[in-house]
């Protein structure tokens, strides 16, 4: 368990991403012959500004439709706030938040989970805001299994082969692996050794799709992560049957990097906020991680994730 681990805590020092430093100070304008400068009408960002935001994603669904999907998020942000925004959709939670650590990723859609690893790790990550979900602040990690397999009940999953997205994910790896703990007396040190194999999938999609074309015997996701296949396998919802769920969950969070000027930040958080009466940003929302709306959030609000990584200290450090 400790090479999954390791896994875990490895820095993704090998997703290129682009450095974003602060706006280069504008050189002085050249004289004009009669010893005017010329006019300038268009007004630059601060000067402590960055040239550029970045905005980080992790996949849920296939990464190519999630950059295009959330293209015209990057471009409502870019007019609100005066600096261009770009969105950067990272291979995993853990290169999105060693981006956002070294300051190379600047607003992170980042689940639970991945959030309390961030600030364990780095002082200039703070949760601003946090998903709604149909009304709800909170969410449920849900197992799932094929309609006709004789899986029963979460203990009839020893000795099964298990999907999940990423070990950094909060619904999909650590509720679960918490509960089997807790609950069925899984050794926490040998998660493995309950199954027969893990397949770390990529993605919520991927998991049920490794389960739906028999390569696994159950995923777990974040509920009801079905329908986020249902476009491209309409058979997901009568195939894949819901065996069971964990407690509730902290829903994801918009995190800033606190480097940035409070102005900035202030502003930041006003737009997403306006976003709740904004049906097209709710769209886009809702396509990219099924938001139906944003509402603020604070760093205690995720008290109970730390509390549930608790259970495998090796993860945090």
């Amino acid at each position: 368990m400790k090479k999954i681990y390791s896994f875990v805590l490895a820095v993704a020092m090998s997703v290129a991403l682009v450095g974003c430093g602060t706006a280069d100070e504008t050189p002085a304008p050249e004289e004009t012959a009669g010893g005017d400068t010329p006019e300038t009408t268009e007004e630059a960002p601060a000067a402590d500004y960055p040239a550029e935001l970045v905005m980080g994603f992790v996949p849920s669904q296939d990464s190519a439709n999630i950059a295009d999907t959330v293209a015209p998020l990057a471009d409502r942000l870019s007019a609100e706030l005066g600096v261009t925004v770009r969105g950067e959709v990272m291979t995993n939670y853990t290169a999105l938040v060693e981006a956002m650590g070294n300051d190379q990723v600047h607003i992170g859609f980042i689940p639970a989970f991945g959030y309390v690893l961030a600030t364990d790790r780095y002082d200039n990550i703070e949760a601003v805001l946090k998903s709604i979900r149909h009304g709800s602040s909170t969410y449920k990690a849900q197992y799932t299994v094929r309609t006709d397999s004789d899986i029963q009940s979460i203990e009839d999953l020893e000795g099964k082969v298990w999907a999940f997205p990423d070990l950094a994910s909060t619904s999909g790896y650590l509720f679960p692996a918490a509960q089997l703990v807790n609950e069925y007396g899984v050794d926490s040190e040998n998660i493995a050794g309950f199954f027969s194999d893990m397949i770390q999938s990529g993605g919520h999609d991927n998991a049920l799709i490794q389960v739906l074309e028999g390569n696994a015997d159950v995923a777990t996701t974040f509920d009801d992560a079905r329908t986020a296949i249902e476009g491209d396998y309409p058979e997901a919802m009568t195939d894949l049957r819901v065996l069971g769920y964990t407690a509730e969950i902290p829903n994801d969070t918009i995190s800033l990097n606190t480097n940035l000027p409070q102005e900035l930040r202030d502003a930041i958080v006003a737009a997403f906020m306006a976003f709740n009466d904004d049906e097209e940003m709710l769209t886009i929302m809702d396509e990219v991680y099924n938001w139906t709306g944003i509402d603020t959030a604070s760093d205690s609000d995720y008290d109970v994730v730390r509390e549930t990584a608790a259970v495998f200290p090796d993860m945090l450090k």
